[in-house]
């Protein structure tokens, strides 16, 4: 997802539980996957090339880091591990063809609005249809030149990013869905992350 909606989604969702120097570090550290170097060789920051199982090996990562770094007492790392953690599975709505199968299921009726998304049907989270956008460079890379984009995106395969992605609004009313499951999500894993913890620890990770 673009930048703007990340942020956006981190404050829907969390901005409620979480003091202002937590919920500003962890977004920092959410969209700082997205930077130039994070975009190549790292598609378990974002849920690219059908990278699964690397993926929910690094949000697993993750997640083990900000446990420990609250153990330690280290708030300011825990909130940059959640930050990162956050992005990965925020992309997996955006990068994924995991609303089009939950769309798909209402068979031609008409779906419930985005706020009503599953963001883990267990149906949907392990279907072996489930896939992630490849990238093709380097046509992929011009696809991030607008000026260029209509005319390179015919040429690039359907099961590109550049085809199946729902980073932003442009990309149709599907990326409502993906908001709203993003949002759903970001909420669900801090609840996993903060479960089992003493009330002091989880008083540390929300500042």
């Amino acid at each position: 997802m673009l930048t703007e909606y990340h942020i956006e989604i981190m404050f829907e969702s969390l901005g409620d539980h979480l003091g202002t120097r937590a919920i500003a570090l962890m977004t920092n550290a959410n969209i700082h996957q997205d930077r130039f170097a994070g975009q190549f060789g790292h598609d378990e920051f974002h849920f690219d090339n059908n990278a699964f199982e690397k993926t929910y090996k690094y949000i697993e990562e993750q997640r083990a880091l900000v446990v420990d770094s609250l153990k330690k007492k280290d708030a300011v790392s825990a909130w940059q591990a959640f930050g990162r953690m956050t992005h990965t599975v925020q992309d997996f709505y955006a990068h994924s063809n995991y609303v089009t199968l939950w769309l798909n299921r209402f068979d031609g009726q008409t779906p419930p609005p985005p706020g009503e998304i599953d963001p883990l049907h267990p149906d949907l989270i392990h279907s072996p249809d489930l896939r992630s956008g490849k990238t093709y460079p380097p046509l992929e890379y011009l696809y991030f030149v607008k000026s260029l984009r209509r005319y390179v995106l015919p040429l690039i395969p359907r099961d590109s990013h550049a085809w199946m992605n729902l980073d932003s609004p442009e990309q149709g009313f599907k990326f409502e869905y993906a908001m709203q499951a993003a949002i759903k999500r970001t909420r669900i894993e801090y609840e996993r992350t903060m479960s089992g913890l003493p009330r002091e620890l989880i008083a540390l990770f929300n500042g």
